[in-house]
């Protein structure tokens, strides 16, 4: 599988998709088979982080994960299965986070699969900002820290110790904020979430 090698020899950045989870308040319905332009969405999201320089790309599925495999198209990518994804993003975040241990990745790029405002050009751009194993990246919208979130190897196993619930890695973001370098988006992406009825106004 190739990987991309960043230019100052900083090593692979690999693409995390959480995409786990189950739509509880769009009735039950799986984000990742929410119809994005004629496709899955997972599928949008896989290419998004592709297009902006991931070409290994980890998805982690939960909710109705065989269907998923069955009507994505997600050819090249590393399906990981959390069979807890009912517990909140964290265990989403564990179980990518875990699945990388091992690999030649210095760092992972993580992205939510219900953001399809964010493309490639955010990604790229949080993806320019790595410097190796040490790098803690967020985007930005206006100043305020968004996704996609990049984080160095060195911070994998605390990041994944402190992930609970829904939070994910809020709570080790918040408490090493000083050492975020923030990427400003909001000129190129937009930071809506797909969550309520209303939001499905945003896919195409």
């Amino acid at each position: 599988m190739t990987t991309r090698e960043t230019t100052d020899g900083t090593g692979a950045v690999a693409g995390l998709l959480l995409a786990a989870g189950g739509g509880r308040r769009l009735g039950g319905r799986p984000k990742a088979l929410l119809p994005h332009r004629g496709r899955p969405l997972v599928e949008h999201a896989v290419r998004v982080l592709r297009e902006g320089g991931c070409t290994r790309v980890h998805v982690v599925l939960g909710a109705q994960a065989d269907e998923v495999r069955a009507r994505a198209a997600l050819p090249g990518c590393v399906l990981v299965d959390n069979p807890d994804w009912e517990q909140g993003m964290g265990t989403s975040l564990r179980a990518g986070l875990a699945s990388l241990a091992g690999t030649d990745a210095r760092a992972a790029l993580v992205a939510l699969v219900d953001q399809p405002g964010i493309g490639p050009e955010a990604v790229a751009r949080v993806l320019g900002a790595c410097t190796g194993e040490e790098s803690l990246v967020s985007a930005a919208y206006e100043g305020v820290r968004g996704h996609p979130v990049l984080f160095g190897s060195t911070h994998w196993a605390e990041v994944a110790a402190t992930a609970t619930g829904d939070r994910g890695a809020r709570a080790y973001l918040k408490e090493h904020e000083p050492a975020i370098t923030l990427v400003e988006c909001g000129d190129v992406a937009r930071p809506f979430d797909i969550d309520t009825e209303a939001d499905l106004a945003h896919l195409e």
